[in-house]
């Protein structure tokens, strides 16, 4: 029967959504936000993230407990330092979709949407 079928985790239905809305105001928060795309090319430290998304060490700290409890990011220790990287794909993609859907509120042509010049052959 359906009703023994384990829901999909996209079924309206579905017993993540409010897993997923938590996800979400975990994100509602622009510092943290850049700190999802600050950590996409890879681990970075706190000195080196607050740097980035232009805070301070104890601000991004904080915003790295809540990100890290919702497991958004893990760690790894080298010594005294710890370095935070992102814990899957799937945050910076959600966070990159977030930022294609703001394009597509300013301009009816998104950057995101333009073709990429093919390079020369040579």
């Amino acid at each position: 029967m359906d009703a023994d079928k384990p829901l999909c985790g996209r079924d309206p239905q579905s017993t993540y959504v409010e897993l997923a809305v938590e996800i979400f105001s975990m994100l509602a928060d622009a510092t943290r936000v850049r700190i999802v795309l600050a950590l996409r090319d890879g681990e970075l430290s706190v000195n080196s993230l607050a740097e980035v998304v232009d805070k301070s060490s104890a601000a991004v700290s904080q915003h790295l407990a809540k990100l890290r409890l919702a497991r958004i990011v893990s760690t790894r220790q080298e010594g005294t330092r710890v370095f935070y990287r992102l814990a899957n794909e799937h945050a910076s993609r959600l966070v990159s979709d977030a930022i294609f859907q703001a394009e597509h509120a300013l301009t009816s042509s998104p950057a995101h949407h333009q073709a990429q010049t093919p390079l020369a052959v040579g």
